[in-house]
């Protein structure tokens, strides 16, 4: 299955973007979706993920300000960022499972400026 991310941009301080994770495949409403990103010289981190029937999840630094969304007849996975950071800079990954194994999106850009 092949994930395709986008949505990524820059945008000031504050501001907000929505990324969207469309996948070439049927992913399983019940199965993981999530986002994870990767800043410039760190390891890649969990972000927020959602599955039906299961509160979504999300990282102690983007609750509050970032919604996880699904819309599984699209087989596409959102994530709405509000008041954006600085360090909200990275980029940021799609992740789902498929089939019994997970794939990753080949990740979009998200540029915070102060």
């Amino acid at each position: 299955v092949q994930l395709q991310a986008s949505g990524g941009g820059l945008v000031q301080a504050g501001g907000s973007l929505r990324l969207s994770c469309a996948a070439s495949r049927t992913i399983i409403s019940t199965d993981f979706m999530g986002w994870y990103r990767q800043a410039p010289g760190k390891q890649r981190e969990f972000v927020a993920s959602r599955r039906s029937g299961r509160d979504p999840n999300y990282a102690d630094s983007v609750q509050g300000r970032f919604t996880v969304s699904r819309d599984n007849a699209k087989n596409t996975l959102y994530l709405q960022m509000n008041s954006l950071k600085p360090e909200d800079t990275a980029v940021y990954y799609c992740k789902a499972k498929y089939r019994s194994e997970y794939y990753w999106g080949q990740g979009t850009l998200v540029t915070v400026s102060s």
